[in-house]
């Protein structure tokens, strides 16, 4: 199975349409959100093409499809509008040999990870929309960034996981 992985879309639909464009492309089987779909929050200034309701009608033919976890700025009303479950704070994938644990960012972090992780694992997260890839005590640490609200010079990027390798990618 091939998952293509993207983070903080903030309910920009230029960009859910290209991060969708890629997940075809790709030929990828899964769409992973990392959270954050819809809503931008109080922090972010509006992304340059903020259509929220767009992205709802992008996203929803493709729910069987979406595994996504939730952000900081999901909230029940997104669940209502949104036909796959977005409320769960994390979920484990499994790719070849490698155990994946997919969450957000913003409960579970590189600082602050559950201690199920073992070695060889991989801890996928979005929230800070930075991208980064590094491995520390045997934890490999990826993040693809927003790439509807890049911070710190960062280039709008995904994930592609297949046969237990990941590797990020930019736009």
């Amino acid at each position: 199975m091939k998952f293509l992985v993207v983070s903080d879309l903030h309910g920009d639909e230029y960009w859910t349409s290209r991060a969708i464009e890629a997940f075809r492309s790709e030929g990828a089987d899964r769409l992973v959100l990392l959270g954050d779909i819809l809503y931008h929050g109080p922090r972010n200034d509006l992304p340059g093409h903020y259509q929220p309701k767009k992205v709802i009608e992008l996203l929803n033919p493709l729910a069987d499809k979406i595994i996504a976890v939730r952000g900081n700025c999901e909230a029940e009303v997104d669940q209502m509008v949104l036909k796959f479950p977005v409320m769960a704070d994390y979920v484990y994938l499994v790719s070849g040999d490698t155990a994946f644990f997919v969450t957000h960012g913003h409960i579970y972090s590189p600082d602050k990870t559950p201690p199920v992780l073992t070695e060889g694992s991989v801890f996928l997260s979005g929230h800070t929309h930075v991208v980064y890839d590094y491995v520390k005590d045997g934890i490999r640490f990826m993040n693809p960034g927003s790439p509807s609200i890049p911070k710190e010079e960062s280039r709008p990027s995904y994930i592609i996981i297949e046969d237990g390798q990941a590797n990020i990618k930019e736009f």
